[in-house]
């Protein structure tokens, strides 16, 4: 397992897919999960620590899994098959539970948990950046931010 780090959230254009883009704690490889905007919007979050009025899904999970006497230890990205990522949660307790990496990314990043992802993962999906694309992403990610400025719920209930 190879710790990696959340970049942040973009939106991949022309098809305007959110992602939320990995890369590895020390090494060159990225690895980009497209992910619904739900999600992105509750990733992004975190990261910003945006406070919120009411607690968000993510949000409540942790105060679930505390109220429980747990910790979430670890995000694990164990698999992917046909484009479809795996992810597991491990606690404290030695209790682990198959979760969606976008859920998982989005509890780690509020409960300081670490994110590892399997190497023949990252072989698999992961990509080689170079330098010139650092500006890019830093675009991509300002435009996603800029969108979920401007989106509103009831855009989602389609």
């Amino acid at each position: 397992m190879r710790e990696v780090e959340v970049v942040g959230v973009r939106v991949e254009q022309p098809t305007n897919q959110p992602l939320v883009l990995l890369r590895e704690a020390e090494g060159v490889r990225y690895l980009p999960i497209w992910i619904g905007a739900v999600e992105a919007s509750a990733i992004a979050y975190a990261q910003q620590g945006t406070p919120t009025v009411r607690p968000l899904t993510h949000e409540l999970m942790q105060h679930v899994i505390e109220s429980l006497g747990d910790e979430l230890d670890e995000v694990r990205i164990v698999d992917v098959q046909e484009g479809t990522f795996y992810a597991v949660l491990v606690f404290a307790s030695g209790a682990e539970v198959s979760a969606r990496p976008s859920d998982s990314i989005a509890l780690a990043l509020r409960s300081g948990a670490r994110i590892v992802c399997a190497e023949d993962v990252l072989d698999e999906a992961g990509i080689v950046s170079s330098d010139d694309d650092t500006a890019d992403e830093d675009d991509e990610i300002e435009k996603f931010r800029e969108f979920l400025d401007e989106v509103t719920p009831e855009q989602f209930d389609q």
